[in-house]
């Protein structure tokens, strides 16, 4: 049975990917729109810098005032820090 809804959903998503893409018109790139001033293109040293280093920067910044936040949050918590194991009374029992 897993089979089948496997291959339904692929069926069903093949299919609406290519209606998608028959449906879609093509970008008309060639002829400009009245009022249409396009700026100066942008160097590869620009487009890495704007989409990938600084999409990278960005998620390490997030990331580490996250793990900051988190770090902090478990210092103050006191109702499950001070609940120990049965492993870990063995092990307190024995040294």
């Amino acid at each position: 049975m897993d089979k089948k809804n496997a291959l339904r959903a692929g069926a069903l998503a093949a299919g609406t990917t290519l209606m998608m893409l028959l449906m879609s018109s093509p970008a008309s790139a060639v002829s400009r729109d009245d009022g249409d001033d396009p700026g100066p293109g942008l160097s590869v040293i620009e487009t890495l810098g704007l989409f990938v280093v600084a999409p990278i920067v960005l998620y390490l910044v997030i990331h580490a005032l996250v793990v900051i936040g988190d770090k902090s949050h478990k210092q103050k918590d006191t109702t499950s820090s001070n609940i120990g194991t049965k492993a870990q009374a063995k092990a307190d029992a024995k040294a």
